[in-house]
């Protein structure tokens, strides 16, 4: 009998506590989202089962020694998942839209609103004295960051100024990167009129060869030169792009945009998800940096419809401002909402190669935005 009650004691059902189980139930409704909603199940469902793994009592795969724990000291730290990211991300992206439109690179830059303003709102509350939600100047830029809807930049930039937030942050990115179909429609129709969301635009330009192998090397140098701290992040995205562009290197380019970024996207998912922990979660911090994320990703898209209606005033040539919510860089899904939301209004309104434009555009303008956060609260 003792026995029996020993090995009852050592079951996880025995030591599951309240949070435990509450996380596991969250963790399996991303689970559900990646599966049946198809919201960014590349991303959803290594999270949501890493938090599934991280939560199971007394297994400690979260915990110093567990798999998990060493898949994220390798990857998050180091800021090794997210450039290697990136330069999948490069190989996979095509400059074209917003090379035949540059005007869309201002959408993507109106985008990165929420990146500051959220900064100034996390200082704010920081000051309110609340217990629990006071932040430092560090801590603040790197959940502002979260705006960018770019998890590889967040992780980059929390790794260098509030490590001790890491997890929280990355939770936080990558789950409002995985939910942009649910959280930006109510937005952009908010900020638009039928009419406005029906504007059907005109077919872009040819990108002449020449100008995708030019760009790559100017934005590098550009930038690198600019802002070195943004550097690493543009460097890789260039890189990429530039192996995917230059065509004499397509082994190099089909394993970065396929392989490699696979397997780190699959390490880089479960570490994520190893931070949803109920014991590293269920903190009224934690809480506070999910609220000022939302706040910060709700700005930027709004911010990005805003400008496009700016510009549209003083344009003969108008933009439809659902493209203006892709400036956030969460690519390609921010670009497939606008679409979607565009076809509702117009069924013959075809906005995604338009709204990768900004979406791109994005993708650098955060990485910018996070050189100029390093430059100067680093």
């Amino acid at each position: 009998m003792d026995k029996l009650l020993n090995l009852w004691h050592s079951t996880g059902i025995y030591q599951l506590e309240a949070g435990q189980a509450l996380m596991i139930v969250l963790c399996l409704g991303l689970v559900f989202l990646a599966i049946r909603k198809g919201f960014e199940p590349l991303l959803l469902i290594p999270i949501g089962f890493g938090g599934v793994l991280a939560n199971i009592p007394a297994a400690g795969m979260a915990e110093t020694g567990g798999i998990l724990a060493l898949l994220y000291d390798v990857g998050l730290p180091t800021s090794v998942f997210p450039l290697l990211i990136f330069m999948g991300v490069g190989a996979m992206t095509d400059f074209g839209p917003m090379l035949a439109n540059p005007k869309t690179l201002l959408l993507g830059a109106a985008a990165q609103f929420g990146i500051f303003g959220t900064l100034l709102g996390a200082l704010a509350i920081g000051m309110l004295g609340i217990p629990g939600l006071e932040f430092t100047l560090k801590e603040a830029a790197s959940i502002a960051i979260i705006g960018g809807a770019d998890g590889p930049t967040s992780i980059y930039v929390t790794s260098r100024l509030a490590p001790d937030l890491l997890g929280p942050i990355a939770v936080a990115a990558y789950s409002y990167m995985a939910l942009v179909p649910l959280i930006q429609p109510p937005i952009m129709r908010a900020l638009t009129t039928p009419a406005e969301r029906a504007i059907v635009m005109s077919q872009l330009r040819h990108v002449s060869q020449a100008e995708k192998i030019i760009f790559p090397l100017v934005l590098c140098l550009l930038i690198g030169l600019l802002l070195p701290d943004a550097a690493p992040l543009v460097g890789m995205f260039a890189f990429g792009n530039l192996m995917r562009e230059s065509g004499v290197v397509e082994r190099l380019a089909d394993t970065s945009r396929n392989a490699l970024i696979n397997i780190v996207t699959i390490g880089l998912g479960l570490t994520v998800g190893s931070k949803l922990s109920a014991e590293s979660f269920l903190h009224m911090k934690t809480l506070g940096i999910l609220l000022l994320g939302m706040v910060a990703f709700s700005a930027g898209t709004a911010m990005g419809i805003v400008m496009a209606k700016i510009m549209n005033k003083f344009s003969a040539i108008k933009i439809n401002p659902l493209i203006g919510s892709a400036g956030v860089s969460a690519v390609p899904m921010a670009a497939r909402v606008s679409n979607k939301v565009g076809l509702e209004s117009n069924p013959q309104n075809f906005l995604l190669m338009h709204a990768m434009g900004p979406n791109v555009a994005g993708v650098i303008a955060s990485a910018v935005a996070a050189g100029v956060l390093l430059s100067f609260v680093g």
